[in-house]
């Protein structure tokens, strides 16, 4: 291939002598024509995948979503890689698909980055997972397929229930057919074990079980203060920490340790023992932090709000989730005591629930929040911009980041994410970021499935779906501004932001654009508070150590929310 490429370019070269530099095109051209007709290697033949689940494995016809993987290692397994950045995957949906009978793979299927007949040849090793899907009857009339949780966070390469098969060493390039048994369930985690600082709750909602046709549930996870069982008369402020990873762990999350203390000084995260300490000591707020699992069919999180795809999750949480914790833990239960604080995802949903239920929280602490204004849907403008995948620069299309390095590497573009996911599962089953945002933002399309921003292959942006999205108040920089006579004066004292300047996923432009909004505002005007990591601090900065923010949260509850 070497010596065709230096071919070809010599040919160009040649052949520019002798035509006008305007027709370089015609050149070019008449090169690759040429250079083709040189002898070279065969083209590579796209492998067949054969994937069967037997009877004893899976009884019954299985409906689900097929991944197969092609990683570079059998350890650690290829279903527990799986990332933009990691190794190929391609997907085929399975509907009602007989036990032992072959799904079969082949270069017609969708696969990220590339197609399998556009695989490099070589050495890889297989594995097969498999997303099982349950026919729910949800109470809106419509029948749907999809991978139903217990409300825990799940993602679908290790969740409870679903299929995988053991990696396999495969050859790609030559041809042929591989076959694949699917021989593998995965298994339930143990639930976990209480302690007597640690509670864990599950709630059943009777309005998400009204809507889904099923028990629906949320999970909390409840740190109570030092003294709470020597002292059975006393009430404590509560702190609602929202997110999607572990609750109050003593491990470690990619973007922050929740519950966590003091900063770790090579991996910049805190460590269990240090927030004990602080906890524990004498002079430590008492307070009362809960934070909930609400995973939905389509994410991790239901971003606490109501949706027409997901149904009532804001209602829930403020009506039964939130008085059943603040009864049974002895939480004052008055807005001065009621705060929200969560980053991204949760620094989304914590100012969602201040700006949607102003009269019931007393003040959100917001870090770097997922899109808060959808002119800077982190880079793409959803009422102005036609396609979510480019953009026009004067004669030049640049491809539009969506993650990026703090010094400003791009790491991922907006279509390859919608490549990725896409691959994961159609019909806005991937269970991955672009596609939660249209679960819990967009309408319900005429099949029942959530109806998409804008095409995962093309990147076309649906202005419908744009519109919908910033009339249901989920723009909420918009919501905010159009409701602010009588929004504003219920705001004052409660909204505290914090963003890095160089978030890895652009989310610092919404805020800015929410600061911008705020600044300007009058009758009345607002004293939210904004704090910026400079220089260059990215999605994982954070303004100090969470024990630090809970003395803060704690002092605002103390002055009656001001």
């Amino acid at each position: 291939m070497e010596n065709r490429n230096r071919v070809l370019c010599q040919s160009v070269v040649w052949i520019e002598r002798l035509v006008p530099p305007v027709r370089f095109g015609w050149a070019v051209t008449l090169a690759f024509i040429l250079v083709s007709a040189l002898p070279g290697p065969a083209l590579a033949q796209a492998t067949r995948f054969l994937v069967s689940v037997p009877e004893d494995v899976y009884s019954q016809p299985l409906t689900g979503r097929l991944v197969l993987i092609l990683g570079g290692a059998a350890d650690p397994e290829p279903r527990l890689t799986l990332a933009p950045h990691g190794p190929p995957i391609f997907g085929l949906d399975l509907e009602a698909l007989p036990p032992g009978e072959n799904a079969i793979l082949d270069d017609r299927v969708i696969g990220f980055p590339t197609s399998l007949a556009e695989m490099p040849p070589g050495e890889y090793f297989a594995q097969v997972v498999i997303n099982v899907y349950e026919e729910v009857h949800r109470g809106d009339g419509h029948h749907l397929w999809l991978p139903m949780t217990d409300g825990t966070i799940q993602f679908f390469s290790t969740a409870p229930g679903n299929l995988y098969s053991d990696p396999q060493p495969v050859r790609l390039g030559e041809g042929g057919t591989v076959e694949i048994r699917v021989t593998n369930t995965i298994e339930a985690p143990s639930p976990p074990v209480d302690t007597e600082w640690l509670k864990h709750v599950r709630i059943q909602s009777d309005m998400l079980t009204e809507f889904w046709g099923r028990p629906v549930y949320i999970h909390a996870t409840v740190l109570l203060p030092k003294g709470f069982t020597e002292e059975p008369d006393r009430t404590y402020p509560g702190i609602f920490v929202f997110g999607h990873s572990v609750p109050f762990s003593f491990t470690t999350d990619s973007t922050r340790v929740r519950g966590l203390g003091e900063i770790d000084p090579v991996r910049g995260v805190e460590t269990g023992y240090d927030f004990y300490k602080e906890w524990n000591s004498e002079d430590f707020p008492r307070v009362v932090a809960v934070t909930l699992q609400q995973s939905t069919p389509f994410f991790a999180d239901s971003y606490s709000i109501n949706s027409a795809n997901n149904g009532p999750y804001g209602n829930a949480i403020v009506q039964e989730v939130i008085p059943f914790l603040e009864e049974r833990f002895r939480m004052i239960g008055e807005p001065h005591g009621r705060l929200v604080e969560g980053a991204s995802t949760s620094g989304w949903q914590s100012l969602a629930l201040q700006l949607h239920y102003p009269d019931f929280f007393g003040g959100a602490w917001i870090l770097q929040p997922d899109p808060i204004d959808f002119r800077r849907h982190q880079l793409v403008d959803i009422y102005q911009d036609t396609n979510a995948f480019t953009l026009q620069v004067g004669g030049l299309v640049a491809d539009r980041p969506f993650r990026r390095t703090v010094e400003g590497q791009v790491v991922w573009t907006v279509g390859e994410l919608s490549l990725f996911e896409e691959v994961l599962g159609t019909k806005g089953r991937s269970g991955y970021q672009l596609e939660a945002w249209e679960a819990v933002y967009g309408p319900v399309g005429p099949d029942g499935y959530p109806v998409p921003l804008w095409d995962k292959l093309t990147g076309e942006i649906d202005r419908s779906v744009a519109e919908y999205w910033r009339d249901q108040g989920y723009d909420l920089r918009e919501y905010a501004e159009r409701n602010w006579a009588t929004l504003g004066p219920k705001l004052a004292g409660k909204l505290h932001f914090f963003a890095g300047d160089m978030d890895d996923f652009y989310l610092n432009l919404a805020v800015y654009r929410f600061e911008e909004f705020t600044r300007n505002a009058s009758n009345p005007t607002s004293d939210a508070e904004y704090t910026y990591g400079r220089p260059m601090k990215g999605h994982s900065w954070h303004a100090f150590p969470w024990a630090e923010l809970v003395r803060r949260m704690a002092a605002h509850a103390r002055e009656g929310g001001r």
